[in-house]
């Protein structure tokens, strides 16, 4: 009797399931131009704040995005850190139909570290390339933003560059990492949160492996689940593994969001050799990634209705 009772719950889940599930929207992401986006990054040296490649990416995004976005908020702040050293920070929201209540929001930090300090490094005084570690999630974000200003969505969208995400020391200088987020969490334009986030972070890696990150599944199982649903239905298993929920608990971008009530995950490859090394460089990273990050993004946002169209 057991084993039939599972049986009949497994089986009326499935079919649930099939039954929920929309037609997948067309693919629109372009992962080239995604690529071409994350090596221009690249080109501009670390992008440390208070520093020349720094500087150069602050007038890059904010040329990028004022082509491609309804609205631009720029957020701009000076940080003090531990130290005493006063760094100049910048944030992005890129929004779309910026009058719709019903939003989404997508994020990503951009900023690159300034000290090689991962286990698999041997340079541990060299800044990161951050070629995955903070271009990659950008350049998925840029590449939205094209695919937005040409269809334009059917609910709001906004699309947060953060930084500062990556400056400081985890376990000893708190106030020094996760700065952007924490900043736009204390000054979010007007209006109710986003129904959801998904922060977009080491997405480009050549060996592309997604599990289902442990603050995340804690903070917004359905989101989780409904990401890698979309991956599943786009036939991205391989990439969004659903084998090892929780295998990374991580401190990212999406905890800060999480604390002020945003339904935020995180979408990361943390299985990253070069992860915070001097090989976090562009032969490390590949368009074919970002194109099965980017599709998953789009048809995410292209399923999404209004409120008043899906009956809440």
């Amino acid at each position: 009797m057991l084993r039939m009772s599972r049986l009949f719950i497994a089986l009326c889940l499935a079919l649930v399931g099939c039954e929920e599930r929309p037609p997948l929207p067309p693919k629109e992401f372009d992962g080239q131009a995604a690529l071409g986006y994350l090596r221009t990054q690249v080109e501009f040296g670390p992008r440390v704040p208070g520093t020349e490649g720094h500087r150069r990416q602050v007038e890059w995004l904010e040329q990028m995005l004022r082509e491609r976005a309804d609205t631009l908020i720029v957020q701009a702040w000076s940080h003090v850190t531990a130290k005493g050293d006063t760094l100049p920070m910048r944030n992005f929201v890129a929004r779309f139909q910026p009058a719709a209540a019903d939003r989404v929001l997508y994020l990503a930090h951009w900023d690159t570290r300034p000290i090689s300090d991962g286990p698999n490094s041997t340079e541990p005084k060299t800044p990161v390339p951050g070629a995955n570690d903070g271009a990659s999630g950008t350049a998925v974000l840029l590449a939205v933003a094209d695919a937005l200003k040409k269809t334009p969505p059917g609910i709001g969208v906004d699309l947060l560059f953060v930084d500062g995400e990556d400056y400081g020391d985890f376990s000893k200088q708190p106030s020094d990492v996760l700065i952007g987020a924490r900043w736009y969490t204390k000054h979010q334009p007007p209006g109710p949160l986003p129904r959801f986030a998904v922060l977009y972070d080491l997405v480009a890696d050549a060996d592309l492996q997604l599990y289902q990150e442990g603050n995340s599944l804690t903070g917004a199982p359905d989101v989780v689940q409904k990401v890698w649903n979309v991956a599943e239905q786009l036939g991205y298993s391989n990439y969004f593994r659903p084998d090892s929920a929780g295998r990374h608990t991580l401190t990212d971008d999406h905890v800060e969001l999480q604390r002020v009530g945003i339904r935020a995950i995180d979408v990361v490859d943390f299985d990253y050799p070069a992860w915070h090394t001097p090989e976090d460089d562009l032969p490390k990273v590949s368009a074919a990634s970002l194109q099965i990050v980017g599709d998953v993004a789009m048809a995410i946002i292209r399923l999404e209705q209004p409120a008043a169209q899906r009956g809440t």
